[in-house]
């Protein structure tokens, strides 16, 4: 066997080997691109770019992770364009913008807003107390209106048709501001009176006598 036939065979193996490597990946985790083509394109695939290509970025999403399990179109999407709904209790439109966004299977994270904390977020990031607050990657749609949100969506990547595996499941909402963990307590003593006395501390649901718009 010559220098070349050895190049070449061991090259084959090589790739064999890689490609075996990705299909074990792929049971676990979920791998998404992005490229520049010649002609200036940016593309987002979970299908690995053309040789040709030299600058690639790839991302790798977990299967606890909302994107893990979507079609490569959908995927693509919530990774360049991620959504996120600002919602809060007792408000009939953020229930409709909720139902619209699962009913076009988008996916997206919900943050309510219940306290001064939440409200002080919702404010940071929109400028504003209206509810709902749609976020598409770094767009803003304040109060509900699904004809806009719909346009928005689509220019984004987001597919026309609900494109979501029948298996998926939403990530439950989480508050717009989070409360920082208690710090570790060195001697020992016991942090529950603590915690209830910040629960009590904070301010009853929101509500619209409460400031917010909807």
């Amino acid at each position: 066997m010559n220098h070349h036939t050895a190049s070449t065979a061991g090259s084959t193996l090589k790739a064999v080997f890689l490609l075996a490597s990705l299909l074990m990946a792929a049971s676990v985790h979920a791998q998404m691109y992005k490229w520049v083509g010649a002609d200036g394109k940016v593309t987002y695939s979970d299908v690995p770019p053309p040789s040709s290509v030299k600058q690639v970025q790839s991302k790798s999403y977990g299967s606890d992770t909302p994107v893990s399990n979507l079609p490569p179109e959908l995927a693509a999407a919530a990774a360049k364009n991620p959504v996120t709904l600002y919602t809060t209790t007792n408000c009939a439109p953020c229930n409709e913008g909720r139902a619209f966004l699962k009913g076009s299977g988008i996916p997206f994270a919900e943050k309510t807003v219940k306290t001064k904390e939440d409200a002080d977020k919702l404010k940071q990031v929109s400028g504003d107390t209206q509810l709902p607050l749609l976020v598409i990657s770094n767009a803003k749609f304040r109060g509900l209106d699904t004809g806009e949100w719909r346009t928005a969506l689509t220019n984004a990547g987001y597919p026309e048709t609900d494109q979501l595996p029948k298996d998926y499941r939403y990530s439950a909402a989480e508050s717009a501001a989070p409360a920082p963990a208690p710090a570790a307590n060195n001697d020992g003593s016991d942090d529950n009176a603590l915690v209830k006395k910040k629960r009590k501390a904070q301010p009853p649901p929101a509500s619209a006598e409460s400031g917010f718009r909807f």
